[in-house]
């Protein structure tokens, strides 16, 4: 069956950092009669929901909701939390992406720039803020693009000791990170942090989540022009009353209900150590089969491992051969494009999945 007749009862498990696998129980969730957003039903449902997105993101504020990708919350941190000048820090594909929101929008901004494969670093960003007045810092957490994890606790420290440092808005993409690695919202002093479903969460995409600080929420409030979709002063508006200021995908809210109960039934301390153990087993396979690693020595990724094409393989082959075995990687991101690789072990993946799949790609070498 080609790729472009295939039926849609057939399943390629994705080992690609986004969308990620779902699993059917999460998927059949989404099937319950649909109700209307402004009945008790839906506010019942988002109540239960924000209780649960609080544990998640270890944090005792809110956590908005919205039908977005993660790129919408990267908007709405900008335009809610600056008013004079924002940091980005630029070290992946993702990273530059906030660099365009923030100028797409129109706030003044400079750029602290790492090459890719390198962490953002908390020297790096205290020496920055020592030179310039900003109000806000924008910061991805894991680099989707180069696999890459940042110490967004030593960086938010930097920030705090900084002159002025109080005051600025410290903003987390967290897309391929959250519930996969560490990140506590509350004891790390951010502000905004970020995420959507169809990464470590294992959820259909669709949404977009944030924790929002009530100093963030202060910072909108004097901030004129917000937009009106990612408004922090209308969407708390409507979170007291458990609901959201237009139509959620209430679809998806069934399946990230379920899906929470599921993460926080496994712990989630078990789940980020499930992820690390899946990220090891990838670096040492990737070893054995004489390749390296693009991410720096230290900062690897719990939930995408980057693989440099030391070898010279066909990518794009190998995806043909594993896609015949129901698996697809992805090739590099952008202009990494057929120089590494990488392979996703995020969400609901277990070790045996991905021992499937390492042992597909080795089949592949030894043709």
């Amino acid at each position: 069956m080609s790729d472009s007749t295939r039926s849609s009862d057939r399943h390629i498990k994705l080992f690609i950092p986004g969308p990620t696998e779902v699993r059917r129980e999460i998927l059949d969730a989404q099937t319950q009669w649909m109700i209307g957003h402004r009945m008790p039903e839906s506010a019942e449902l988002f109540g239960r929901i924000q209780g649960k997105l609080r544990q998640i993101f270890a944090t005792e504020q809110r956590v908005y909701v919205n039908a977005s990708s993660g790129t919408g919350m990267q908007e709405a941190a900008v335009r809610n939390c600056s008013r004079k000048r924002v940091l980005n820090c630029v070290n992946g594909a993702f990273a530059d992406r906030w660099r365009e929101v923030t100028e797409g929008n129109g706030k003044a901004n400079a750029v602290l720039e790492f090459d890719w494969g390198r962490p953002v670093t908390p020297e790096a960003v205290s020496g920055r803020l020592q030179n310039d007045e900003f109000d806000a810092i924008t910061v991805v957490h894991n680099e989707t693009s180069t696999g890459v994890t940042s110490p967004i606790r030593e960086i938010a420290q930097a920030v705090r000791s900084a002159p002025g440092g109080k005051e600025i808005m410290i903003l987390v993409d967290s897309v391929s990170g959250l519930s996969g690695a560490p990140l506590e919202f509350d004891a790390w002093d951010l502000d905004v942090a970020l995420t959507s479903s169809q990464k470590a969460f294992a959820l259909p995409a669709g949404l977009a989540l944030a924790a929002v600080s009530d100093r963030a929420l202060q910072r909108a409030s004097e901030i004129p022009d917000r937009g009106y979709y990612f408004d922090f002063l209308l969407l708390e508006k409507y979170l007291e009353r458990n609901q959201t200021p237009a139509t959620p995908a209430i679809s998806l809210m069934y399946a990230l209900d379920r899906q929470l109960d599921d993460m926080l039934a496994e712990g989630m301390e078990n789940r980020f150590q499930r992820h690390l153990a899946m990220r090891d087993r990838t670096i040492a396979w990737s070893a054995d089969h004489d390749f390296t690693l693009f991410a720096a020595k230290g900062y690897e990724s719990p939930t995408v491992t980057c693989i440099n094409n030391d070898r010279g393989i066909d990518i794009g082959a190998l995806n043909q051969y594993l896609r015949s075995r129901d698996m697809i990687i992805s090739n590099g991101y952008g202009p990494l494009k057929g120089k590494n690789f990488r392979i996703a072990h995020m969400g609901d993946i277990q070790m045996e999945d991905l021992n499937e799949l390492l042992d597909a790609i080795e089949a592949f070498l030894l043709k």
